[in-house]
């Protein structure tokens, strides 16, 4: 199979809904005892877990893909370089606008990084402080 091919074949299958990281913090989440809605449409950003009660949402951003500054986020690929550059540019500039709009709205938002996923307890610690 040709790289390309399979490269388009693996780009297909990057989810946007229910990912590995989402439902880490939402098993974190649900065993704390927390309820939530999911992909709640209505708001800016779609955010992945939503209280309505507390007006808070948690985004749950893969580090690569939203450009965070931790050493996978800040990876740049090795081929289609301005392409690549120039997309998660403007996903970084989609997710501040839609942070500002939520907190216009008046929601609390908290964003989960795929990095932060390796310390659990410190994880736990933090969503529990953001929902308190």
């Amino acid at each position: 199979m040709e790289s390309s091919e399979l490269r388009s074949r693996t780009m297909r299958a990057v989810k946007s809904k229910d990912t590995s990281p989402e439902l880490f913090v939402r098993r974190i989440l649900h065993a704390k005892g927390y309820r939530y809605r999911l992909h709640r449409s209505n708001l800016p950003g779609c955010p992945d877990i939503v209280f309505p009660g507390r007006k808070s949402a948690i985004l749950v951003h893969g580090c690569f893909w939203h450009g965070h500054d931790c050493a996978r986020g800040a990876r740049v690929p090795k081929t289609h370089t301005v392409y690549w550059t120039a997309k998660i540019s403007r996903n970084v500039a989609r997710d501040i606008e839609h942070l500002k709009a939520l907190s216009q709205l008046g929601w609390k938002v908290l964003t989960v990084w795929e990095c932060e996923l390796k310390n659990e307890s410190a994880l736990t610690k933090r969503l529990i402080r953001f929902l308190k």
